[in-house]
Order: structure tokens, then sequence, then C-alpha cells
């Protein structure tokens, strides 16, 4: 049975020395200009949440941008009313998502939100909320448990969290 030549034997018979080198060089080079432009996870747009949502079960409808529940117009530019049902919960609620741009703007204006949310639901015990910077998601509550936790799941995967 006749042997096959290894590929450093291939490759010294058919390129001169500075060649393969060049090559070693650039391959080398691509790869690690690859790692140093590696895309930095970023938070989805609505879109993407309503994705992350729908893939664990929680129907969206009734969408409204713009609405944050109550008369802050900055608050407004971030806010997205939607009605969230699905697993548990049968009974379709109104959800307020406000999407920030990033924590130090999620930072800045959380406290709005809260102050936001008492127009609409007047008894803290009756306010449900999730927190994955940047995006809060506030509407009455309580809500179901299993929509609970698929709401906090999506939206913590939406943020990007590690």
């Amino acid at each position: 049975m006749a042997r096959l030549p290894s590929l450093p034997t291939i490759v010294r018979r058919t390129a001169p020395a500075p060649t393969i080198l060049l090559l070693v060089v650039v391959l080398v080079a691509g790869c690690a200009k690859l790692v140093e432009n590696a895309p930095v996870a970023t938070p989805l747009d609505f879109p993407g949440i309503a994705g992350q949502l729908a893939r664990r079960g929680i129907a969206v409808d009734k969408i409204a941008s713009g609405d944050a529940g109550c008369q802050d117009a900055e608050l407004a530019r971030t806010a997205i009313r939607f009605a969230g049902s699905g697993l548990d919960q049968a009974t379709p609620v109104t959800l307020y998502v406000y999407i920030f741009r990033d924590r130090a703007a999620y930072d800045r204006r959380r406290q709005s939100v809260d102050a936001c949310a008492r127009s609409y639901v007047s008894d803290p015990l009756q306010l449900g909320s999730v927190d994955a910077p940047p995006f809060v998601v506030m509407g009455r509550g309580p809500w179901a448990p299993r929509f609970a936790a698929a709401l906090r799941s999506a939206m913590t995967e939406a943020a990007a969290l590690p």
C-alpha cells in the first residue's frame, strides 16, 4: 500500500517558504480581527421582545407605541402598551414596556416609571413589574405564575443580560 505524503511535505513541494509564511500571517491576522470585532450583545427592539414573548407562549396584541400609561411625554417616547395573555393568564392584561437606550438611561428614568405606574395602578399590591435593564415592564397584577415567569425570562433574554 502506497503512503500518501503529509501536508507539510505537499506544501514544501508546491509553495516557496515566503509564500507559506505570508499565508500564515494573513490567516492569524484575519482571525485576530474577527475576535476583535466580535458583536456585542445588545438589547432587542420591540419586535424582538414580542418574538421572545411568543416563543414562551405569551400572545401580544393591541400594540400602541408611545403610550406610557401616564402624562409623562418624555417617558412616552420609550413606552409601548400591549395586551399580553397566554399560559395560565387566560384574561389579557395591559402591559407597558419602557425601552431605554442603555443602562444609564434606565437608571436615570427608573423612578419616573414608578411614578407613571401609580397613575394606572393605585394599589401597590395590584402592580406587576419586571425589571430587566434597560427594560421595565409594568401592569395591573397580580399575574398568573407561569405567565409572570415567562414574561421575566423573555425580558431578561431580550435585554441580553449575561
